[in-house]
C-alpha cells in the first residue's frame, strides 16, 4: 500500500478561512461564514480560522468553541476550558456552575454590539509546537500527533513556514476510504 503523505490531504493556506489579529470577533464571524459558503471544500465545512499578525504569519487559531466562549467573558473565571473537560461534570453540576455564574444573563440582542467591540487577538488560540507537521511526512505521523495532541487539526509547514491545514476530518476520511477499500 502506498504512503500517504500530508500533503496530498492538506488544505492550503489561501483556501483556509482567515482573518488579522485586530479582527472583530463579529467580523471574523462573518468571515467563517463567508468562507463556509464559498468553500470550493464541498464535503467538510470550516470549523475554524486562521488568525495571521501582520507579517503575513499565522499568529493563532479561532475556532467555534472560542467565539462562544469570548461571548460569556465570565467563563474565565471558572478556570481554562481544557483543564476541567477531562472532570466528567455531571447535567446537574454544570447546570448549577451555569447558575451560579450567571452565564449567558445579558440578552442575545446585544451579541452584534459585544462581538464587534472584542478583537479575535484576545481569544484566538496560539497553537503550540506539537501542533505543526513537515508537509512531506507520512499520515501515520499526523494520525499520531491528532490523537496524541487531541488536535482538530495541525498547520503543515515547509521549509519552517506554514502552507497548509490537515484537518482531523479530512484524515478520518482517508482512513474510512483505506479501510472500504480492503477485501474482508
Amino acid at each position: 500500500m502506498k504512503t500517504i503523505l500530508v500533503k496530498e490531504l492538506m488544505i492550503p493556506l489561501k483556501e483556509y478561512a482567515h482573518v488579522y489579529e485586530d479582527t472583530s470577533l463579529y467580523e471574523a464571524v462573518i468571515a467563517l461564514e463567508d468562507a463556509q459558503k464559498e468553500s470550493a471544500i464541498k464535503k467538510h465545512r470550516h470549523r475554524a480560522m486562521l488568525i495571521f499578525n501582520k507579517d503575513e504569519e499565522i499568529a493563532g487559531v479561532l475556532n467555534q468553541f472560542d467565539v462562544l466562549r469570548a461571548l460569556e467573558p465570565k467563563y474565565s473565571e471558572i478556570g481554562p476550558p481544557k483543564s476541567l473537560s477531562h472532570f466528567g461534570f455531571t447535567p446537574a453540576f454544570l447546570k448549577s456552575m451555569f447558575e451560579q455564574f450567571s452565564l449567558w444573563s445579558k440578552p442575545m440582542e446585544t451579541l452584534c454590539r459585544k462581538a464587534s467591540g472584542l478583537k479575535v487577538r484576545n481569544f484566538m488560540y496560539t497553537p503550540p509546537e506539537t501542533q505543526y507537521i513537515k508537509e512531506d511526512d507520512s499520515l501515520d505521523i499526523a494520525i499520531h500527533q491528532l490523537v496524541m495532541g487531541n488536535y482538530q487539526g495541525l498547520l503543515v509547514t515547509k521549509d519552517g513556514k506554514a502552507v497548509g491545514i490537515l484537518r482531523l476530518v479530512d484524515v478520518f476520511s482517508a482512513i474510512c476510504d483505506s479501510m472500504k477499500a480492503c477485501k474482508i
